[in-house]
């Protein structure tokens, strides 16, 4: 009972500093909110952030397995000789329970960042890329403009081939899929709309290409580029060799 209490007093006194706190415990959870849900004992990870965020991690996985959004309240408790952390966001209507039935440690500290990431790779990139490289896409195409506005949304990159022939180029960073080959469809009828002109070329630029894309996008006589996406941050490329293998 003593470290039970020490416990409790230990977290509600991080949560009072608005310092970041990380629980390892045997618990079971009880939520009440966006659905209802049991989680009944097992080893977690529990985690409080100081905009008062919480989130439940079991022992694998990158998601947590519950949480509770920023702006919430959380106190720690002794009921029935049990730990018990009380949660909850009244605007919200979340209630969470988080029953400890052994802790394994308790670790709390004031953190600060006030970096926000940089994300490379982006289809604005890939853009930017081919815009710079027309060459990346074939010999003799010329980019003319970048997001290039429509009815429908933006076109990446639009230019014209070694024939003088309208082009529009539809970027996408992953595995292009029946949408992007659609999304592309749409771009080149309302330009055709537009502009008063029928032939113009519609080329997908990705990394991969799902089958069922490759087809309907060679249905609608347009093309598939294999580009990847810039990599600026990038340190190794599993092509590159290694020490060992010289």
């Amino acid at each position: 009972m003593p470290e039970l209490n020490n416990h409790a007093e230990k977290i509600n006194s991080a949560l009072n500093k608005n310092q970041t706190i990380i629980i390892g415990c045997n618990c079971k959870v009880e939520y009440s909110g966006r659905a209802e849900s049991f989680l009944d004992f097992g080893d977690r990870i529990i985690m409080i952030k100081a905009d008062k965020a919480l989130l439940v991690h079991q022992p694998k996985g990158n998601a947590p397995v519950n949480y509770m959004k920023p702006g919430s309240f959380h106190s720690a408790k002794i009921e029935d000789n049990s730990l018990i952390l009380h949660s909850s966001n009244l605007g919200l209507k979340e209630f969470m329970n988080i029953f400890v039935n052994q802790v394994h440690f308790i670790n709390s500290h004031k953190l600060e960042d006030g970096h926000t990431i940089t994300i490379s790779g982006t289809e604005k990139d890939m853009s930017d890329m081919i815009y710079e490289n027309p060459e990346l896409i074939e010999p003799g195409f010329k980019a003319a403009s970048r997001e290039e506005q429509t009815k429908y949304g933006f076109i990446d990159v639009l230019g014209v081939d070694k024939n003088n022939t309208l082009t529009i180029i539809e970027c996408k960073r992953y595995c292009a899929d029946l949408g992007a080959v659609t999304q592309l469809r749409r771009y080149v009828e309302k330009m055709q709309a537009s502009k008063g002109i029928k032939e113009i070329r519609g080329i997908l630029a990705a990394s991969k290409i799902t089958n069922n894309a490759k087809k309907m996008l060679e249905d609608w006589g347009f093309q598939f580029k294999a580009i990847e996406p810039p990599k600026h941050l990038e340190k190794y490329k599993k092509g590159q060799k290694k020490l060992d293998n010289f």
